[in-house]
């Protein structure tokens, strides 16, 4: 059975940094591509940024453009989003998201598989 776990998230002033995780478990490797997307209150759920399997090419929403960086560990199964710069626009539920379609996936409808996402607060 896949799951798919966040970690890192929290509170952090304007200006800072914090660095997600996501564990992967069940078959990660089969997975074309995996992604990070974020939900604020009152907002429709957003992709974030995305990075392929074959050939590692990201994706980035152009609100995190220069300040956010998506990577994956396959030894370890985990895949990471460093955040740099936060803003308070940038507070939400941040999820990682994987699905085994190809092609450009940046809509929620495209992931199958979700973890139950982890809290991101920035205070101005």
């Amino acid at each position: 059975q896949v799951q798919l776990i966040e970690s890192g998230g929290g509170l952090v002033q304007a200006g800072g940094s914090l660095t997600l995780a996501c564990a992967t478990s069940g078959r990660p490797f089969s997975f074309y591509i995996m992604a990070w997307f974020r939900q604020a209150p009152g907002k429709e759920r957003e992709i974030v940024a995305s990075i392929t399997r074959t050939t590692g090419s990201e994706y980035y929403t152009d609100s995190v453009k220069g300040r956010f960086t998506i990577s994956r560990v396959y030894a370890e199964n985990t895949m990471s989003l460093q955040m740099n710069s936060l803003k308070p626009e940038d507070t939400a539920i941040y999820y990682c998201a994987a699905s085994h379609r190809v092609g450009d996936l940046t809509f929620q409808s495209d992931y199958d598989y979700w973890g139950p996402g982890t809290q991101v607060t920035v205070s101005s």
